[in-house]
């Protein structure tokens, strides 16, 4: 086969000109570095509350990261448990937590209407499909949310499931009507667009080099510019910035897969007859959606290794087909991978260092929704002096024990996997 292009969302990518790098040197009352999801959010959070004199830095183009990569799912919770939350917190802590990321996904929509952002967004929710053939999950899963959160989930039984979901892969399904889904790296833009339309200053290919205390504020210098700041807030994920070592040693960067098809067709609807994005219930799960050109984008897997597009291309293929073994012989037109910033403890890092530097990442796979509710904390926090962030104080900058934090991960990756074979064997 021939070498796979850049992504599918960078060959389909709004076309806004760029932002100049940073030059000179200059004051700002906020300077925000990386240029994902949860630093954008942050700058246009500061905007709508009537600060901008802002700037925000990006070492790349803007959504380079995992923002501008990810399956592009935007619905409700972490990548911790619900139940392990309620343990941990209480049912008042962990279900004000929970809400917060729905009250994430409203805000986006907002937002993409608001802000008229070509992001392609579908507001048709997710499936959770049962990988297995026992409900319980499901049904457990269901009740949990509804008598501890207030939310309500659909069941979607076999037979209903059967006509949207063509795979005898599936037994049953949950239906999180809320969810939405979208062009990851075209919100991304579209906030970068509304942020700077309010006065923000966003610089792109102007990499951090330095960040120094100076008195009660902040130096950052770029190759070519630097900035004095009262606050900086680092939002760089899992692509290191090199400029706090315990904001670094906080997470691990952990690679996922996705890969988008040739346009399908009728094909598609023949095998996925519904605009729901789906993923299933095991650990090592399989996530899916269809896109508007009939094609059909595909992700999974997560790993230590930041693997060729070949290579995560034909990972994913085999993945499909053991769904869909009616798409057999389609083409891969787009295969790709990118770094997730993940915590031991499997929750956000949101906060402040006593040092007064402000921090957000570790937002593993479950970030659109989660980042969006971190920028409105953190502006609230600068502009507002509002201390609802300290919501996450519980959660915070444990280290990840790189290097021996990749074998671990690796291992427990590995372990679960054999756990969803068991179950899956025993199902058979």
């Amino acid at each position: 086969m021939t070498e796979l292009p850049a992504s599918y969302y960078r060959a389909t990518a709004t076309a806004y000109g760029g932002f100049a790098p940073l030059t000179g040197r200059q004051a700002r009352r906020v300077v925000v570095i990386g240029g994902g999801y949860a630093g954008l959010n942050t700058v246009l959070g500061l905007a709508e509350r009537g600060v901008t004199d802002v700037a925000l830095l990006e070492g790349d183009d803007i959504g380079f990261g995992a923002s501008g990569r990810n399956g592009g799912f935007v619905f409700a919770g972490y990548s911790r448990g619900e139940e392990a939350l309620v343990r941990q917190l209480g049912q008042e802590h962990a279900k004000a937590l929970f809400l917060s990321t729905l009250g994430g996904v409203q805000l986006i929509r907002a937002r993409v209407g608001k802000y008229r952002i070509p992001c392609a967004m579908v507001d048709e929710g997710v499936i959770w499909a049962n990988w297995f053939r026992k409900p319980r999950v499901l049904r457990e899963r269901q009740q949990f949310l509804a008598e501890q959160f207030g939310v309500h989930w659909d069941f979607v039984p076999r037979a209903t499931l059967r006509e949207l979901l063509r795979s005898e892969r599936y037994s049953d399904a949950l239906w999180e009507r809320s969810a939405v889904h979208l062009h990851p790296l075209n919100y991304a833009i579209g906030l970068a667009q509304a942020a700077a339309a309010k006065g923000v200053a966003i610089h792109e290919h102007s990499a951090v080099r330095e960040l120094t205390r100076q008195g009660q504020g902040w130096r950052v210098r770029t190759a070519e510019g630097e900035i004095d700041a009262q606050h900086v807030v680092l939002c760089c994920g899992g692509y290191l910035a090199g400029l706090d070592t315990q904001v670094d040693r906080g997470i691990l960067p952990i690679a996922t897969y996705v890969m988008v098809t040739e346009p399908l067709g009728p094909r598609l609807r023949d095998c996925i007859n519904t605009r729901a994005a789906v993923y299933d219930t095991r650990f090592a799960f399989d996530y899916y959606r269809p896109l508007p050109d009939s094609r059909l984008l595909w992700g999974g897997r997560i790993s230590v290794r930041d693997r060729s597009p070949e290579r995560v291309r034909d990972l994913l293929y085999r993945d499909l087909l053991k769904v869909y073994p009616q798409l057999g012989g389609i083409h891969v037109d787009f295969a790709w991978s990118g770094l997730m910033s993940y915590a031991r403890h499997q929750m956000p890092q949101i906060g402040r260092k006593p040092n007064g530097l402000w921090y957000a990442q570790a937002f593993g796979g479950h970030g659109v929704a989660p980042t969006t509710v971190a920028g409105e904390l953190l502006a609230a926090a600068i502009a507002q002096d509002d201390t609802a962030w300290q919501r996450f104080a519980p959660f915070g900058l444990t280290s990840a024990m790189r290097p021996f934090g990749f074998m671990g991960a690796q291992a427990s990756y590995w372990w679960y996997q054999a756990r969803d074979w068991m179950a899956d064997f025993r199902d058979a």
